[in-house]
């Protein structure tokens, strides 16, 4: 007996003492997460089938052909970001590209490597972004109520296209860059003011869990460094109830600027400091579903995304991070900020093939 009663003491010790350990914040992560020992080394490579139809090719680094999502995971990756509009038709672009049938395409090479698929929902027939988040033309006269409707039928949508075609999804961004709401102005967030977007926000995230229960719905906003933006947002959507399993990020410490790239250092560094204080706020892991430097300096590139692997090492709840179209380039796509140069990946991605 004496035995059972330490045995008894001690287990309620444990207890005590894991509680006191736990980080604040409501509707912790259950340590049942299917993806939660692994680590993430992603590409947003959304571009894909549209530069293909251009007729650009891509090859390893020794000049062998290669289809581009084959060659992510060569590179390293073993995960894709996918974005997805409602009727880009009607959007700026005016094309299918990145619509539902797009999307199925691209998630199907993603599912045959064997690799795993976050898709990034815009709610928009177009780019969304912290400077523009446009109502779909299809859902401009509706209300709140609507909208949300709307949303919760879009994505339940094509999420159910992607799983009736055997498709495995890991995690849904409900929103992109949604630092200041979506669906504006009907749902934009600004001061203390994020009721609208929280009706919107939970009714896709509801949505998402009841086609992929296992999946993980990432809250995701821009400027992983500007800590004072991180706080008030997650603190205003954590009052409101937004419902999401993981914080998401973008982080592009290079912007062009006064006529050169500034230095990396400063906001990778705060950045990279400020994920514990995020986990232990929210109760969240975190991740990097963006993360981008010049192409034009594949050495600062490389150093900066080793510093992030390095960095976040001891990091349990830093679960990933992933390239924003790294195989783009400026003379194909108008966009400065990959990891490839003429049709060929830099050393930029090397860190990926490390083990972390």
């Amino acid at each position: 007996m004496k035995y059972l009663k330490s045995y008894i003491t001690f287990a309620a010790l444990a207890f005590v003492l894991g509680c006191a350990c736990k980080p604040q914040g409501s509707d912790p992560v259950p340590d049942s997460d299917p993806v939660k020992n692994t680590f993430a080394k992603g590409a947003d490579i959304s571009w894909v089938t549209e530069m293909e139809a251009k007729g650009y090719k891509f090859q390893n680094a020794k000049g062998q052909d290669r289809e581009c999502t084959a060659l992510m995971k060569e590179l390293g990756c073993n995960a894709i970001r996918l974005r997805v509009w409602v009727d880009p038709m009607a959007g700026e672009t005016h094309s299918r590209y990145c619509d539902a049938a797009d999307l199925l395409v691209k998630a199907k090479r993603v599912q045959e490597l064997g690799m795993s698929l976050m898709v990034d929902f815009h709610y928009a027939d177009g780019w969304a972004d912290p400077g523009k988040q446009p109502i779909p033309a299809s859902w401009t006269d509706h209300s709140v109520t609507a909208l949300a409707k709307s949303v919760s039928d879009h994505t339940k949508s094509v999420l159910t296209t992607l799983r009736d075609n055997g498709v495995d999804v890991a995690w849904v961004q409900v929103g992109n860059e949604v630092t200041n709401g979506m669906l504006w102005e009907t749902c934009r967030v600004q001061g203390r003011d994020a009721k609208n977007f929280e009706t919107v926000f939970n009714a896709g995230a509801k949505a998402v869990k009841e086609v992929y229960p296992d999946a993980k719905v990432i809250l995701h906003i821009d400027n992983a460094w500007k800590t004072d933006t991180l706080k008030w947002f997650y603190d205003l959507v954590t009052a409101a109830g937004a419902k999401y399993d993981i914080i998401g990020l973008s982080l592009y410490p290079s912007y062009w600027e006064s006529g050169a790239y500034p230095a990396w250092e400063t906001k990778v560094k705060q950045a990279v400091n400020y994920f514990n204080t995020l986990y232990t706020a929210y109760n969240r892991p975190v991740m990097l579903v963006e993360f981008g430097m010049p192409a034009s300096e594949p050495q600062k590139s490389k150093d900066a995304l080793q510093y992030i692997l390095d960095s976040t090492k001891s990091m349990d709840f830093f679960k990933g991070v992933f390239l924003w179209e790294p195989e783009s380039e400026k003379s194909r796509n108008g966009y400065d900020y990959g990891a490839f140069q003429n049709g060929k990946p830099t050393i930029a991605m090397d860190p990926f093939k490390l083990q972390r």
